[in-house]
């Protein structure tokens, strides 16, 4: 097993991101995947629980919500994400992972369980906003530990696919939606309350699985505590180790040097961004922003087209979420290893240029009236089997794309950016499309999300980067690497 070591000064040599890149598949990872990735799973239930719940709390005799309401809603839930994610990126950034993603899941429980209890517009937007800031934190604080945990050969597969089980959410709202709204089994204005309370009080599981799961030991050795960085490493060592059953494989590359220095201030986070890797934050900006308006404007508002355009009944909107919930969730899982093998460029561009032609024909399709309400349903379906391994990707890319010290808030600020830009207009520009009534208004929003789609392919292929298979200190070098 290799040591870490001091030098001159506060410079020393640490062997911890070697020493977890080289450890095998193992029961650890499985945990770490479990306990933290359950974030998308949260807000793959949250998101899809409005959507599906849509038409039932535009009929609430309590809320009274209009159309255009209903989408603001949606832009309160992001508005919240937005702030979630820049407050508890930088506070994940300073005090570190553990401590932040156990905050951000008892936010998120508090503030689901009070969407329950709202009693008009104002008060179901606020609750809505407080879930979106904890999941919104949750976002920075959990891609940045599972990407510093997780071995490189497997950080694309992974990374992707606990993204893409967001759809395993969505498609556990759908299924209890299709209960909730059945008045033959609850009544709607109950069923649709039931679901924020239940679904906030399920998460209090994830309380114990975190448990189990240490401080980042990359957090740890850049913030000048390489011996508690290398205890945590060695007590996953044995445990993966006496699993193993044979000595751990040898290191692949050699020690990191580092200096002990404080937490990356937001002056150098902006430096960094603005002229170290200006390349890759217009990167990040572009495919962020560039799925999140196209997630954001169909997905919010897609019972509202179900309903208004081809006459389904609200209680009968989940039938139609689940095979869109599984395109979704099979892409990044079918797709996946191949941003480990066939690299991140080729596979980015692809995805995002895949999804946006096909909408492009999907828009057109819909504005002449050909399709049935199973047609869109499946049309939609195919589209995002690509488009969610391409959206899974922005969020890697960022991850990747910066030191360690400013990874979370590097998350957060990307995800807040493209969020605000992509998914808070959105919602509220599409559900006022709807409003209208107008095939065409529709149609040409589609069209507007294809270009996107389109312009995010043309920047990946222009800007990409190699991150498969490599070290995170080699994609990008620690800011403590620097002296």
């Amino acid at each position: 097993m290799s040591k870490d070591r001091a030098l001159e000064g506060d410079v020393f040599e640490t062997h911890v991101p070697a020493r977890l890149d080289r450890l095998p598949w193992d029961r650890f990872h499985w945990l770490v995947i479990a306990a933290l990735g359950i974030t998308w799973t949260l807000d793959g239930l949250e998101v899809t629980l409005v959507g599906s719940l849509a038409a039932a709390i535009h009929e609430s005799p309590s809320l009274r919500l209009s159309e255009t309401q209903v989408g603001l809603t949606a832009s309160a839930y992001l508005i919240g994400a937005v702030a979630g994610a820049l407050f508890f990126g930088w506070l994940t950034d300073k005090l570190g992972r553990r401590k932040i993603f156990f905050v951000t899941v008892i936010l998120y429980i508090l503030s689901s369980i009070a969407t329950g209890f709202s009693w008009d517009f104002w008060s179901f937007a606020f609750f809505r906003m407080l879930t979106g800031a904890g999941i919104g934190g949750e976002y920075a604080a959990v891609n940045s530990a599972i990407q510093e945990m997780i071995p490189a050969r497997k950080r694309g597969t992974v990374d992707l696919a606990v993204n893409g089980t967001f759809w395993a959410g969505a498609a556990l709202g759908a299924a209890s939606a299709l209960v909730v709204l059945d008045p033959d089994v609850v009544d709607p204005e109950i069923g649709w309350r039931a679901a924020f309370i239940v679904g906030g009080a399920l998460a209090v599981v994830i309380m114990f699985l975190r448990s189990w799961i240490p401080e980042s030991p990359r957090w740890l050795m850049t913030h000048g505590k390489p011996g508690e960085a290398d205890r945590v490493v060695e007590e996953i060592e044995k445990g993966v180790a006496k699993r193993y059953g044979r000595p751990l494989p040898p290191l692949e590359y050699g020690p990191v040097r580092l200096k002990r220095r404080g937490q990356a201030t937001m002056r150098e986070v902006l430096h960094i961004m603005m002229h170290h890797h200006r390349e890759r934050t217009v990167l990040g900006v572009t495919l962020m922003a560039c799925q999140a308006f196209c997630y954001n404007a169909i997905f919010f508002t897609y019972a509202l087209v179900l309903t208004k355009f081809y006459d389904i009944p609200a209680a009968e909107i989940g039938w139609y979420i689940l095979p869109f919930a599984l395109g979704n969730l099979l892409g990044p899982f079918v797709l996946g290893p191949f941003f480990d093998s066939i690299g991140r460029r080729v596979m980015i561009t692809a995805t995002y240029a895949i999804s946006g032609i096909l909408m492009l024909v999907s828009g057109f399709a819909f504005h002449h009236g050909w399709l049935t309400a199973w047609e869109q349903t499946l049309a939609w379906t195919v589209i995002f089997f690509f488009a969610s391994p391409a959206a899974s990707a922005a969020y890697l890319t960022v991850g990747e794309s910066f030191p360690l010290e400013m990874r979370a808030m590097a998350i957060a600020v990307f995800y807040a950016f493209g969020t605000a830009v992509g998914g808070i207009a959105g919602p509220a520009v599409f559900g006022w499309l709807i409003e209208g009534g107008e095939r065409i208004y529709i149609a040409g929003g589609f069209a507007f999300a294809a270009f996107l789609m389109l312009l995010a392919a043309f920047t990946e292929w222009k800007l990409g980067f190699a991150a498969e298979r490599r070290s995170l200190e080699s994609v990008s070098a620690p800011l403590a690497a620097r002296h």
